[in-house]
């Protein structure tokens, strides 16, 4: 995710070489069209309109190939849709060098889990006795917490 700095606006984008290229103006563009297949999205009207990449993930590997599959096709040399379309190239190309990388998702919180002895037993040890750091049912059942992301 990106910002331009000439409109302060957020994009998602997708890094190439010294440039980043604008997936919302190639969707808005007509030259890249992303669904997940499933009639759960059909109302869906742009997957990158957002600013951040939940929207797209939210679509699942379907989406994520035909995507890909998109983007490599409009960057090959033999393929005139980006390649020819010079109102297209100056609104989806950006300098790196004019933009602000910011972090792709909104992430409002996750579980995290003790995922390993050695990681619960580090933990255990700062709230308890080192001796007593693991509960008597960590091997039993998994331990898992709300975490924040901040």
């Amino acid at each position: 995710m990106f910002t331009d700095k000439s409109n302060n606006e957020r994009h998602v984008g997708v890094a190439i070489g010294e440039l980043v290229l604008d997936l919302a103006a190639l969707e808005a563009g007509g030259l890249l069209s992303v669904s997940s297949g499933s009639e759960d999205f059909a109302n869906t009207t742009s997957a990158f309109a957002s600013g951040r990449l939940n929207d797209f993930v939210a679509l699942g590997p379907t989406a994520w190939r035909s995507a890909r599959i998109q983007i490599s096709f409009l960057l090959e040399a033999a393929s005139a849709s980006l390649r020819d379309n010079a109102r297209m190239r100056a609104k989806a190309l950006i300098p790196q060098s004019e933009v602000v990388m910011h972090l792709p998702f909104d992430i409002p919180g996750y579980t995290d889990f003790y995922s390993s002895r050695e990681h619960a037993t580090n933990v255990g040890s700062m709230f308890r006795d080192p001796k007593n750091a693991l509960m008597p049912n960590w091997l039993e059942i998994p331990i898992g917490y709300n975490g924040r992301a901040s």
